[in-house]
């Protein structure tokens, strides 16, 4: 099973492709905004080294959210584009998801996992992976304080574990910070396998977009002369 795993939810940019679950190539960048510009150069030089026509691919995996709203439309695009051009399935995995599947077992330490996303808006998407809401946002007075240990992955791991901790919860942090694409391949296999329930291939946001419209609406065309 040949996977093309597409990522630019947060602040790194990266393309992988899974032949049967093994590594055959990944590309990882970096950056701030206008890093998702380079997904389609970086996806043509992932397939490239990997030797593997796009045609010979089973599927297309992106990252649905939540995220940079940039980010999950650019990738979601590419992702859709592609797949359409060779006739393939788009599978979706949650940002949560992709930064669950890099976490070790040592790592967890048999402690329950979440993943905090800081939504840049003075308030973090906590995924608590068994609940059935998924993501949520919360602002740091609300956060839930669970009775077990507890370990953290994503880019507010580290913050919002020092928030448990000093309320007494036992709450560590992860080495996992950011998404890649190779266990967003990897859980979109697993949901092409029919291992994980389906899940749609649109933008997960959680927020609305910060962009709003007039309160008047749009500015009517022109009249014709």
């Amino acid at each position: 099973m040949l996977i093309l795993g597409l990522d630019a939810a947060l602040a790194r940019c990266s393309v992988a492709v899974l032949a049967d679950g093994v590594l055959r190539a990944e590309r990882c960048e970096d950056g701030g905004r206008g890093h998702a510009g380079r997904l389609p150069a970086m996806t043509a030089a992932v397939l490239a080294e990997s030797r593997i026509a796009a045609t010979a691919l089973d599927a297309v995996a992106v990252t649905v959210g939540p995220g940079s709203f940039t980010g999950l439309r650019a990738a979601l695009a590419l992702a859709h584009g592609l797949a359409l051009a060779i006739d393939r399935p788009v599978i979706g995995v949650t940002t949560a998801e992709a930064l669950a599947a890099a976490v070790t077992a040592a790592e967890r330490d048999g402690r329950s996992l979440w993943v905090a996303i800081d939504s840049r808006r003075g308030r973090v998407f906590l995924d608590r992976l068994t609940d059935a809401e998924g993501a949520r946002a919360f602002s740091p007075e609300t956060l839930p304080h669970p009775a077990g240990a507890l370990a953290l992955a994503g880019d507010a791991a580290e913050a919002v574990a020092a928030r448990l901790a000093a309320a007494g919860v036992d709450a560590r942090a992860t080495a996992v910070r950011l998404p890649r694409a190779r266990e967003v391949a990897a859980v979109g296999g697993r949901r092409l396998a029919g291992d994980l329930p389906p899940l749609a291939a649109w933008p997960l946001y959680v927020d609305p977009p910060e962009a709003k419209l007039p309160e008047g609406g749009l500015r009517p065309p022109p009249a014709a002369e």
